[in-house]
């Protein structure tokens, strides 16, 4: 019942009950650092304990071992004299420290006061464990939100976080590009950072540096910059307009060294995300002759290290995602000793192995994924399959660094719950992949469920169209039998009335349709009102997909669906958009919500459409934002 769950737990028999006011001692008292700041303060609000006089007084004495395991290993002992309890930490370091003393703290949930007494032996595996939360893809959480994300992270043991940005942050010189989306400023910053030192945790800078620069490159300030403002493919997509930077064009690494001299001083880590994927424009303009001459991946990473040498005379070390480097195996030994490869995939079948075998050697990350994004529920089996994955091979290949990353493409539709589900499961993965999570931990720790309804209900929940999404690529990609990085139900709302019909078993959709609806009637109530708001919107605005879904099956060229069906649908979609609405305001920042909210224009026309469908769907569409919307993030 421990999450993430250790890597060792032995039974001494025996209760050791705790006292009412615990006590604690081995502390330096006279040390302001951060992470100590904040372990005495877990200790004396997450424990309601006092700092004892002497050893011999106290429940919870503290002892450092710089031989144990890997910085955050600890061991926890508690034992029982004549019932009362002691407890011994030994601890690497003090992050070492705080980790025992949070899962004191839930062992303290699981038992209340009475604990078994046991010795627990614990370390991570993966020295880097961190999570990536999307805040340009239209939702910004609070400064409130913001330090309550930051502390579930710390209970679940993890050590790094980024927030990735392309437009969001609230550069000086930069306000026509952020305006409107209320960034985050770098008073902000500086106050995250600091909240995430005092919990163990590093919060690098991550500002994309080459594409998905859009909502910049729209801009008439910045045209000149863009690659192109003509045509391009994404994959296999058609798109118009700028993405990404001129890599051939010496002002735009001038530009990105003008936004790494105000956003890196409000972080004290000396890590740094630039961005660098999916590029595909490159060729398709001004780069176009130096590609011809030197190769599309020489012309790429030329650019790329010229990032990473800029961040390198600031006195930081660049991550890059590194999937066009990855994609082309000769520019793997381009890479610097110094820059790491984030290896990123979000399926169960993404080649982890094949890039850690690419990479070992050099320092790199592997990077799953939430499989929230694009979904409104998740996607279980493939998040299961996805982690797991890369954990698996990243241990395997020497990867010093594991990330899951949580996107939010097409408006970030997705409830926190969704998310945060799947970041348990991250956690378990990134400490200790030999044990799987525990649901009811879950339950209990993140959702306050004792009943274990939560977890279980999710994880089914994100499994509700799963026999669809093995057979309806197509409604994304034409030459696919998978769908990836999205639930059939969510892309499905996209397409017209009578688009792409045949694809998917109709059976498949209506027994979707009907595993939804048994799953919405029995939506867990949880002491947390607000999730259960978003756990009951979510099975609403599902239920809503499903049923638009299966519906449109049965529609014929000369009908359309039934009235009375197409009032209720209309009715179901009004209600959602109206919940979406609030909710967003209790997490999120005001800004962003109305590109978010602009979706549901695309699918309300859907709902309402016949005939006259492409087979492109939402490769066509521009997102609000003035950013061209990847179907599939593949």
């Amino acid at each position: 019942m421990l999450l993430p769950a250790p890597n060792a737990v032995t039974f001494l028999g025996g209760l050791a009950c705790l006292p009412t006011r615990l006590s604690y001692f081995g502390i330096d008292h006279a040390d302001e650092s951060d992470l100590l700041v904040g372990l005495k303060r877990l200790l004396e609000r997450g424990m309601n304990a006092h700092l004892a006089d002497s050893p011999l007084s106290a429940t919870i004495r503290m002892q450092f071992d710089s031989s144990m395991r890997g910085s955050g290993a600890y061991s926890l002992l508690i034992t029982a004299e004549r019932t009362q309890a002691q407890v011994e930490v030994t601890a690497r370091d003090a992050l070492g420290a705080f980790y025992a003393v949070q899962t004191l703290i839930q062992l303290r949930k699981v038992y209340a006061d009475c604990i078994p007494a046991q010795r627990i032996d614990d370390a991570p595996r993966f020295a880097t464990r961190g999570v990536m939360l999307d805040v340009s893809r239209n939702r910004i959480p609070t400064m409130a939100e913001f330090m309550s994300i930051i502390d579930t992270l710390a209970s679940l043991k993890y050590n790094h976080l980024q927030l990735y940005t392309e437009h969001t942050f609230a550069y000086a010189s930069h306000g026509e590009v952020w305006r409107g989306f209320s960034p985050l400023t770098a008073e902000q910053v500086t106050r995250l950072d600091v909240a995430c030192r005092e919990r163990g945790i590093e919060l690098a800078a991550n500002q994309n540096c080459f594409g998905h620069l859009g909502s910049w490159l729209n801009k008439p300030a910045y045209a000149h910059l863009a690659e192109t403002h003509g045509d391009w493919v994404f994959d296999v997509w058609p798109r118009s307009g700028p993405f990404s930077l001129c890599p051939t064009d010496p002002r735009s690494i001038t530009f990105v060294e003008s936004l790494l001299d105000e956003l890196l001083p409000c972080f004290s880590s000396r890590t740094v995300n630039i961005g660098c994927d999916e590029v595909y424009d490159i060729a398709s303009g001004r780069s176009k002759e130096k590609v011809a001459l030197l190769g599309r991946e020489r012309v790429y990473m030329e650019f790329v290290n010229s990032v990473a040498t800029a961040c390198r005379e600031r006195g930081r070390s660049a991550q890059f995602w590194a999937d066009i480097a990855l994609s082309h195996p000769e520019c793997v030994k381009a890479i610097p000793p110094d820059l790491t490869s984030l290896a990123w995939g979000y399926e169960p079948d993404s080649p982890f192995e094949t890039w850690g075998r690419l990479l070992q050697g050099r320092p790199f990350w592997v990077c799953p994924g939430t499989s929230s994004w694009r979904s409104l529920v998740g996607r279980s089996t493939e998040r299961r399959g996805n982690i797991a994955r890369a954990a698996q091979h990243g241990l395997t290949f020497g990867a010093t660094g594991f990330l899951v990353c949580d996107w939010g493409d097409t408006g970030h539709h997705q409830q926190w719950p969704i998310t945060l589900h799947a970041l348990a499961d991250a956690a378990q993965a990134a400490w200790n992949p030999a044990e799987p999570i525990d649901l009811a931990a879950e339950s209990l720790h993140l959702f306050d469920d004792k009943l274990n309804i939560a977890a279980p209900w999710l994880e089914a929940l994100g499994d509700a169209d799963l026999p669809l999404r093995e057979s309806c690529g197509p409604l994304s990609h034409p030459s696919r039998t998978r769908l990836l990085n999205q639930t059939a139900i969510f892309i499905d709302m996209f397409k017209r009335t009578d688009e792409l019909q045949h694809i998917g078993p109709r059976a498949h959709w209506f027994e979707a349709l009907d595993r939804i609806d048994a799953l919405a009637s029995r939506c867990p109530t949880l002491p947390n009102s607000l999730m259960t708001d978003e756990l009951r919107h979510t099975a609403g605005y599902a239920l809503y997909a499903a049923g638009r879904a299966a519906f449109r099956r049965d529609v014929t060229a000369n009908t359309g669906i039934p009235a009375a069906t197409l009032s209720q649908l209309t009715a179901q979609l009004a209600a959602v958009r109206g919940e979406h609405r609030r909710l967003w305001h209790v997490r999120s920042r005001s800004g962003g919500f109305v590109q978010s909210d602009g979706f549901f224009d695309q699918i309300e026309a859907a709902l309402l459409s016949t005939g006259g469908a492409t087979s492109t769907g939402l490769a066509t569409a521009r997102d609000p934002a003035g950013e061209p919307e990847d179907p599939s993030f593949a």
